[in-house]
């Protein structure tokens, strides 16, 4: 029977790795004794998590890169399963968001959320998912979220991406099943991590909201058994079901008095 059993001893890829979801879902990996590759931007980040993973007794790598470069997945990929280390297990975690009225943000930044969200988990996706196929053999997570299952105003770049990368994951996930390859959206909600500051979405952060460790550990399972989609969190998942009997023009217009900047509010 597959359990997290089946990971040890498998090169795993983490990308955004260093904070937050991502650098839980390493430890989580870890734990269950994977080999891990950590990939992200901040060299410091990466570094520190390797050291507290390798004095684990974990076998760790790290590659700097910027998702938001369109090279950076095939850079990735040379360095390790093209140069011979094959990985088995894919976390396609790397994202980023921002809360403003569409009109007022920089469209840099609403174009970083489509490359680094959408662009790059295809790429890496494309690049790791072929040669599981051929081992007939593998795992993959795709980080979506529970803004995925409608729009959402003042993040609604971020919600269209997560949208796509939900519905890519299960997409896929249909495809490679009779490969042996194991694909898994996971979808959480309000999560402790620095996104919020980050994204200066402070405003969507609730009470009760999941430590990054609880969504990992819950990820790593699923992805185990093979499970389509996880939804770490109950509210997520009532929210889930919720959207498939309400219009979402009702949705959206409570949401958008909810979530509206304070110097947007009349």
């Amino acid at each position: 029977m597959a359990s997290t059993r089946d990971y040890k001893g498998k090169w795993a890829l983490v990308t955004g790795a260093s904070a937050g979801i991502g650098a839980a879902l390493a430890r989580e990996l870890a734990t269950h004794g994977a080999h891990l590759i950590l990939t992200a931007r901040r060299t410091e980040r990466l570094e520190a998590l390797a050291a507290e993973l390798t004095a684990r007794g974990t076998n760790v790598r790290i590659i700097v890169a910027d998702l938001n470069d369109p090279d950076a997945p095939q850079q990735i990929y040379d360095a390790t399963e093209g140069a011979g280390l094959p990985v088995e297990i894919v976390i396609n975690n790397a994202g980023l968001g921002q809360y403003s009225a569409f009109h007022e943000s920089p469209i840099e930044q609403e174009m970083s959320q489509i490359r680094v969200n959408c662009e790059a988990v295809v790429r890496v996706a494309r690049l790791f998912i072929a040669p599981m196929v051929k081992r007939r053999r593998g795992w993959m997570l795709v980080v979506a979220s529970t803004a995925s299952f409608q729009p959402v105003p003042y993040i609604s770049t971020y919600a269209a991406t997560k949208a796509f990368d939900r519905i890519f994951a299960l997409g896929i996930a249909a495809e490679v099943a009779r490969f042996g390859v194991k694909v898994t959206a996971l979808c959480p909600g309000p999560t402790e991590s620095e996104f919020f500051e980050v994204a200066r979405a402070e405003k969507f952060k609730r009470r009760g909201i999941q430590t990054a460790e609880e969504v990992a550990r819950q990820a790593v399972a699923a992805l185990a058994r093979g499970q389509r989609t996880i939804i770490p969190h109950l509210s997520g998942r009532f929210t889930a079901l919720l959207v498939r009997f309400l219009p979402v023009s009702l949705i959206t217009h409570f949401i958008e008095r909810a979530a509206r900047p304070k110097s947007d509010e009349a």
